[in-house]
């Protein structure tokens, strides 16, 4: 027998034994012995992990732990849980085959829990099953959105963090942010924003939620009545990630279109100017567009003087972008916008106006 046959039938031995303990592990998922049910649960946690090879393997496995959520153990249900996550991570075939072995039902149930880990647990469940977009629709017509809500402002950090990133999952099915307003989500909304690093994909999936749910009056008023809502928008064009200064831009554009006029100070008190002048030279491209827009808006109202100082510093910057558009838009200018960013809108216009004129887009080679 030459190596190449000798290897092919180790290969296949290999093969033969790992198949046989996967049995092994189902058939304990089928007994009656619950302490034999949640060693194996846990051993299928394991198996999942970072394994999409047993991901696929095991999947015989969910109607047996489906049926294990429904013990009375708590063990038991924390195990199940447990493994039916790490089972639907990255396979979107395993998502639709948990909702449709009757998964979802149990665990809205635990959303309800007084068991702060059980809670926690199927609200990360949620947020897994929601990313696919035939378990979105079926999430949507339970009562999931209204408990998602309630666990966004008394669960625990984690619980908070997945109940956001579940809502806006569920927030890409049409009629679900009225749902989701009328379940009175704003405040802890902001509140779990607030709470995040804004450069996280927590404030990330806050930013892109506002945007949307400020297309509702109801929402553009429950935002403004938060304090340190519209705040936490400006922080984000200061300090997140190119995706979040995307949507808070979006978010902030959305409310000053709404109503300029009632919207327009509440923005411009929270010192957004110095992220919106940096996001129209640095931005994405749609963030600099979104954010022109905004400093039109801004600008040409009556106002205070440091306010006065901030349109003129805008009719500037405008100017100075205006004509950065095309090849002349070099490394030199973006620095020199930069800079002026970096100023206090207190300070004097016309030291802000002479270093602009040293080097303007114009004398650039």
């Amino acid at each position: 027998m030459d190596f190449g046959t000798c290897a092919a039938v180790e290969d296949s031995g290999v093969r033969a034994a790992a198949a046989e303990a996967l049995e092994a592990i189902l058939e304990r998922l089928r007994s009656r012995d619950v302490e034999r049910m949640i060693e194996a649960a846990r051993e299928i946690r394991r198996l999942t992990k970072t394994s999409s090879r047993h991901r696929r393997l095991l999947s015989g496995a969910i109607d047996p732990l489906v049926v294990m959520l429904q013990k009375e153990k708590l063990e038991c249900r924390e195990a199940a849980i447990l493994a039916l996550i790490n089972l639907a991570v990255k396979d979107e075939g395993n998502k639709i085959k948990i909702v449709d072995a009757g998964a979802l039902d149990p665990l809205i149930g635990f959303l309800q829990s007084t068991n702060s880990n059980l809670q926690e647990f199927a609200t990360a469940a949620l947020l897994t099953l929601s990313a696919t977009s035939i378990n979105k629709q079926i999430i949507s017509s339970t009562d999931a959105i209204p408990l998602l809500v309630k666990i966004m402002k008394n669960g625990s950090q984690q619980a908070k963090v997945d109940a956001v990133m579940a809502l806006y999952n569920l927030s890409t099915i049409s009629g679900n942010l009225e749902t989701i307003l009328r379940a009175q989500s704003i405040s802890p909304l902001i509140s779990v924003f607030k709470s995040c690093n804004k450069c996280s994909k927590t404030a990330d999936k806050c930013c892109t939620l506002l945007e949307s749910l400020l297309s509702f009056d109801e929402g553009r008023t429950a935002l403004t009545a938060e304090e340190g809502g519209v705040l936490a928008l400006v922080e984000v064009l200061e300090e997140g990630s190119w995706h979040g200064k995307e949507h808070a831009v979006g978010a902030l554009l959305t409310l000053c279109e709404s109503d300029r006029s009632r919207y327009r100070d509440v923005i411009l008190k929270e010192g957004v100017i110095p992220g919106l002048l940096e996001l129209t030279v640095q931005g994405t491209p749609k963030s600099r567009s979104k954010a022109r827009q905004l400093l039109k808006l801004l600008r040409n109202a009556p106002y205070q003087r440091s306010e006065l100082e901030a349109d003129a510093l805008q009719n500037l910057v405008c100017n100075i972008v205006s004509r950065m558009d095309g090849e002349e838009c070099a490394g030199k200018a973006k620095k020199m916008l930069a800079d002026m960013v970096q100023v206090s809108m207190e300070q004097s216009l016309r030291h802000l106006q002479q270093r602009a004129l040293v080097c303007i887009p114009s004398d650039l080679p």
